[in-house]
């Protein structure tokens, strides 16, 4: 549907409810797959770059393979369970859920049915402005991921239109932790919100559990939304569509937004909605039909026959219920408190998601401020060029590093920024760095005094201004100096020595 058949999102809400529903996906950032031990191409330190090179029999279920669960992989659903404040099922049990798609050799998935490893939790979600919404969690299973379609040959870059697919195996067997909430009502016109809302902070538990990268870019976070409308009044639930695998924040924000507009532009005009799978267009702001969704009758589940139940040990329940970090609505609350940042300056660090980066500048011996101005403004700035995460850039205690060359005077701003480029060039840390480029700043008044008067020299209509009261216009002098200097001097210090020597 065009953005302009779409019912205006104020009126929509005020004909109907929504109803909001959603399925997170996370990679586990183990070093082996789900069953298999083919290298995970979810943990980036396996650097997997070439397709169906990290696979192995199983990946492809071919005859003769056998799975084992991975432990690791285990014990980190465990620990999500418990973030999301689940019960852990003393025994869980994988199945089979049959389906055919090219990407998945087997034809079956192996998924965990009704016997998941982690049910009935609830999650506190904060927004923009502090309010807390509780998220009901029906479940957390564990099961393994597809590999990968490029359709080749069409405009899209979709099946329809293309001449041939490609199938890249790497991804199948990922171990997946899936998240299923129960229906969310009450969001009302903060739905869209309460959606980005949610899935960031998904993010921020798997991130702060080590269990995941969490790059949703990278397809390691991945939200299925489902959006339901019901009138006013009604108690029945309306049908729902599933917008499938919605990548980014923002994405996830706007899928919600037009799902809700579009949903209640066809039901006002007397029509139907179809429960199926949609697809998210980034460039055009809209969804698109996906394919009917099926019920959990039409996958045929049946137990796994060639898995052992799970059955984790209550001490190991423990063990990992004792290392749970802070819940991340507290900790950016504590966070906030103690870095003593306005509610802008700290929303502005939580949206930009580089909250994480900047509480392990601040633990490294940053101030809060400096932390949060290199991480949003240089790094993210040179992040976005590269189309890289800040964070695989540079490490954070290289960051407070560079803040304390500034702050004790053997950097100035541009030569800090000088660093921080060398140091994502790989040219080593911040000391080697500002050594091998010579970017100390000069801090000889002798050699400043020399710049200076050189520059008074040939700007003496500069010089007359200066003496005539006109201070500005030592900024002429003092831009000369510092060009002279090739930017390692004080600008401060120069605009002192500037006024001295025009009145002496």
């Amino acid at each position: 549907m065009a953005r302009a058949d779409l019912m205006d999102f104020d009126k929509a809400l005020e004909l109907f409810e929504p109803v909001l529903g959603f399925e997170v996906h996370v990679e586990l950032s183990t070093t082996t797959k789900m069953f298999s031990d083919a290298p995970n191409p979810a943990f980036s330190a396996n650097e997997v770059t070439d397709a169906n090179t990290a696979i192995t029999p199983v990946c492809l279920g071919l005859p003769g393979s056998l799975p084992v669960v991975n432990e690791q992989a285990v014990r980190y659903s465990i620990s999500l369970g418990l973030a999301l404040g689940c019960q852990i099922a003393p025994m869980s049990r994988f199945a089979r859920k049959n389906y055919f798609y090219p990407d998945l050799a087997k034809n079956y998935q192996i998924s965990q049915y009704d016997e998941p490893i982690a049910f009935e939790g609830t999650l506190e979600v904060e927004l923009e402005d502090g309010t807390l919404v509780q998220v009901p969690i029906e479940r957390a299973h564990m099961e393994e991921d597809a590999g990968k379609l490029t359709h080749v040959g069409g405009s899209t870059g979709r099946i329809q239109g293309a001449e041939s697919s490609l199938v890249d195996y790497n991804r199948a067997g990922v171990p997946l932790v899936e998240i299923v909430t129960k229906p969310i009502f009450g969001a009302e016109h903060r739905a869209p919100e309460l959606a980005k809302a949610y899935v960031s902070t998904i993010r921020d538990i798997v991130r702060a559990l080590g269990i995941s990268e969490a790059r949703m870019e990278r397809g390691n976070l991945r939200c299925d939304a489902n959006v339901s409308l019901r009138p006013r009044g009604e108690q029945k639930l309306g049908i729902r569509t599933e917008t499938k695998n919605v990548n980014s924040l923002r994405s996830v924000e706007r899928a919600v937004r037009y799902e809700i507009q579009r949903q209640a532009a066809i039901l006002a005009k007397g029509g139907t909605i179809t429960q199926e799978t949609r697809h998210w267009h980034e460039d055009t702001g809209t969804t698109s039909p996906g394919r009917p969704k099926s019920d959990a009758d039409d996958y045929r589940y049946f137990p796994e026959p060639d898995l052992l139940p799970v059955v984790p040990s209550p001490a190991l329940i423990d063990e990992l219920r004792d290392a749970l970090p802070e819940p991340p609505a507290a900790r950016r609350r504590r966070l906030k408190e103690e870095w003593g940042f306005t509610d802008l300056e700290f929303r502005d660090v939580v949206n930009s998601g580089l909250l994480v980066e900047v509480a392990d500048t601040v633990a490294a011996g940053a101030s809060p401020q400096q932390a949060r101005k290199w991480w949003t403004g240089e790094i993210a700035r040179i992040a976005n060029a590269q189309d890289a995460e800040p964070s695989s850039l540079i490490s954070a205690s290289d960051v407070a590093a560079v803040v304390e060359l500034v702050e004790s005077g053997a950097l100035t701003d541009r030569l800090a920024r000088q660093v921080v480029e060398g140091v994502i060039a790989g040219e080593g840390t911040p000391a080697q760095v500002v050594e091998a480029r010579g970017l100390q700043v000069v801090s000889d008044d002798g050699a400043l005094i020399a710049a200076v008067d050189a520059a008074l020299a040939e700007q003496p209509d500069v010089l007359e201004k200066i003496r005539e009261g006109k201070v500005q216009a030592a900024g002429a002098v003092i831009g000369a100096v510092m060009k002279a200097m090739g930017g390692k001097a004080d600008a401060a210090r120069v605009r002192e020595l500037v006024l001295e020597r025009a009145q002496g």
